[in-house]
């Protein structure tokens, strides 16, 4: 573990880019890891959803019964005693002399009194010995005994074989990269075997290289392109547009072959289905896909072992060029440094490299104007959402029209005011072109719907005051002189993360988390190539719901983007929204120390199962004899309690999986309950789970 609590899990000789300059001092020892090779040829495989497959064994289905060693003690003497017994009563011809017969059968009469005739007779006897030991050892189950005391096999019941590895050197080595090998580029592949062997590749250029591969095998045309960027750059062929080709840090466990995020260990107890009692527990896309929702109070680690490792996972996967992500949390959350993203957006900091583009990039004033609406007045009561896009729309669409551009803050808040002179001077270059009639007559709406009865202006108009502060001077530009982010760059494999001024601006913190995830809903579903996994993680989702980008929540898997949100409570979402929420996505997590209230609907929303329930009665004898009843008195008066006869009655009930009691009270700290779906419909049962974590 490094001093600054992070964990290098990365393989040994990975290949790091050198750099003109000496390296610092280290103020660690390095840690010992498997080499790019051997952490290839180790066998992946997975039984359900969530597995850590790198190195996974799958368990048995069910739990078998163990006898009791004091049972097997006691079974083996009554059979030994029962063995001895027999062999006494025919060795003292209590039961006659027929167990002799076959040697009388099989010895000739000739022998008799002779050293053949001694030497039949006592092999005879072993024979017969070795039938007793044999069929009495069985009965007694002398050969599990032995190796129960022994030591030799181990209580716990036995793993299914583990996958053989692929030999070094063979054809199905990973490392001779055997696919490129076998389209006929004997040359690129022998080029990749030597920079894997010799130390200059790490784990990110190999799923990096070989997702370049995978395309070139739906697209043959960039088969060349292929060949000679790895012919001139080895392990740094194909490299994202950044040029790195790690992080600067690892704070969790990384698989990238299997594109997962090392979360934690499922706990061995009672709780949990016995196929997943011990293993380890991992996030990646396929999970990913379907959105998770974790709530858990202050302090219980949703940052450092939920959102860093999962958001480091798929900034790892963006080098690669398997993914894109997107990280927003307040300003001096530990989402990783600034060297690990592409986009730093700091709102609020006028160091800040980036803007944040308002409009997400739309170009229609419709579309821009719907955005707006559901991340101004989403989580206003009593206000219809639609009605304030109009709003919007009926301003945004004429001010594009006449400036070439949206507006930016100040200017539509004046529009949304009814400043005279903004209006006028709109009016006047809408009226410089004849050909405007349609957007006059928008902004004469605007004019007539302006303080009626319902109208969402001054409630709009008070949202963008939020953003009309001295703090956000220069930001939210349109006029083209600032460098503003887009969310519609999620079709490139990008990392960005977005400060959010929470400390002094709440509110407008909380309108910009709603905006950019109505932002990521829309531009995750209008992408054309979906072959990049793109992902939304809010570190604090706090009054960032609506009913629409709930919704919108439930249709990224079929657009393979997902979210994760982290919630305080369930009290931070509106009430009608709480349980739409829960069934929006795949994946619940419950840290500990939620509160009952919570744990109740986490317990709806992960149902019954019908497990098997034992009943034990204890009933009191009266005996009706002297004698018994005088015994049952001494043995009353022995051991103080009555003598009982217990009844046991079976049954199948249904129970909830986890109760909201459970869930409150009996999830211990840095644990959390955690259920999973797949995009592909898998599920796995809540499990208790002991969280890795980052320190």
């Amino acid at each position: 573990m490094d001093t600054d609590g992070t964990h290098e899990t990365r393989p040994t000789r990975t290949g790091h880019i050198p750099r003109p300059a000496a390296p610092p001092k280290p103020s660690h020892a390095p840690t010992a890891g498997p080499t790019l090779g051997d952490w290839l040829r180790v066998p992946r495989s997975s039984d359900g959803p969530g597995v850590w497959t790198y190195g996974h064994v799958p368990r048995a289905a069910e739990e078998p019964e163990v006898t009791p060693t004091r049972q097997l003690v006691s079974g083996a003497l009554i059979s030994l005693l029962a063995g001895l017994l027999l062999w006494s009563l025919l060795w003292n011809g209590y039961l006659g002399g027929f167990w002799l017969w076959p040697l009388y059968m099989f010895t000739p009469d000739s022998w008799a009194g002779t050293l053949p005739s001694v030497v039949a007779s006592y092999v005879w006897y072993g024979i017969v010995i070795g039938a007793l030991i044999i069929g009495f050892g069985r009965l007694g189950r002398w050969p599990e005994l032995l190796r129960r005391l022994l030591r030799s096999r181990a209580v716990q019941p036995l793993h299914s074989t583990e996958p053989a590895r692929p030999e070094p050197g063979g054809e199905d080595d990973p490392v001779r990269w055997p696919q490129v090998r076998g389209a006929g580029l004997v040359e690129v592949a022998d080029r990749l075997e030597g920079e894997a062997g010799g130390g200059r590749m790490n784990d990110v250029d190999y799923a990096r290289i070989r997702r370049a591969w995978d395309s070139v095998r739906v697209d043959p045309s960039r088969m060349r392109a292929f060949a000679d960027s790895v012919r001139d750059k080895g392990a740094g062929a194909c490299v994202h547009p950044s040029g790195d080709r790690d992080l600067p840090v690892r704070a969790a466990r990384h698989d990238l072959l299997a594109r997962q995020v090392l979360l934690g260990t499922v706990e061995d107890g009672i709780r949990n289905p016995y196929a997943r009692r011990g293993t380890s527990l991992a996030l990646d896309p396929d999970v990913l896909g379907t959105s998770l929702l974790a709530v858990g109070p202050s302090g219980t680690g949703k940052t450092q072992r939920l959102v860093r490792p999962v958001v480091e996972s798929l900034a790892l996967q963006a080098l690669a060029g398997q993914a894109a992500v997107v990280a927003v949390g307040a300003a001096g959350a530990q989402l990783g440094p600034d060297a690990a993203y592409d986009v730093v957006v700091r709102i609020g900091d006028p160091a800040s490299v980036y803007d944040l583009d308002l409009y997400g990039g739309a170009t229609d004033p419709d579309e821009a104007a719907t955005l707006l609406a559901e991340a101004f007045v989403g989580d206003v009561p009593g206000i219809d959402v639609r009605r304030a896009a109009t709003a919007l729309a009926q301003l945004l669409g004429p001010f594009r029209t006449a400036y070439g551009r949206f507006p930016a803050v100040p200017e539509l808040r004046e529009l949304l005011d009814q400043v005279p002179a903004a209006f006028d001077a709109l009016r006047r270059e809408l009226a410089a072109d004849g050909a405007q009639q349609a957007m006059l007559r928008e902004l004469d709406a605007r004019t007539r719907q302006h303080g009626a009865h319902g109208d969402p202006g001054p409630a709009l108009a008070d949202r963008v005051a939020l953003l009309d502060r001295p703090a956000f001077a220069g930001f939210f530009d349109t006029t083209g002189q600032g460098r503003p982010f887009s969310l519609r760059a999620l079709e490139h494999p990008i990392r960005v993360r977005v400060d959010l001024p929470e400390r002094g601006h709440a509110d407008a913190s909380r309108m910009l988390a709603r905006l950019l995830l109505a932002q990521f809903n829309a531009a995750a579903a209008a992408r054309a190539d979906r072959s990049l996994f793109a992902f939304l993680a809010f570190d604090d989702a706090s009054h960032t719901l609506t009913a629409e980008t709930v919704r919108g929540v439930q249709r990224l898997r079929s657009a393979h983007a997902g979210v994760l949100l982290t919630l305080r409570s369930l009290d931070d979402v509106p009430e009608a929204l709480r349980t739409p929420l829960l069934g929006a996505v795949g994946c619940r997590m419950a840290f500990s120390g939620v509160t009952t209230w919570d744990g109740k609907r986490f317990a709806e929303a992960w149902g019954t199962e019908w497990v098997e329930t034992r009943d034990v009665t204890h009933r009191t004898v009266f005996a009706d004899q002297p004698l018994t009843r005088a015994i049952h008195a001494f043995r009353k008066l022995v051991t103080g309690k009555a003598v009982t006869t217990d009844a046991v009655t079976v049954r199948q009930v249904e129970r909830e999986r986890w109760s909201a009691s459970d869930l409150a009270h009996a999830v211990p700290p840095g644990h959390a309950v955690l259920s999973l779906t797949s995009v592909k419909g898998e599920r796995a049962a809540p499990l208790l789970v002991r969280l890795a974590g980052t320190a």
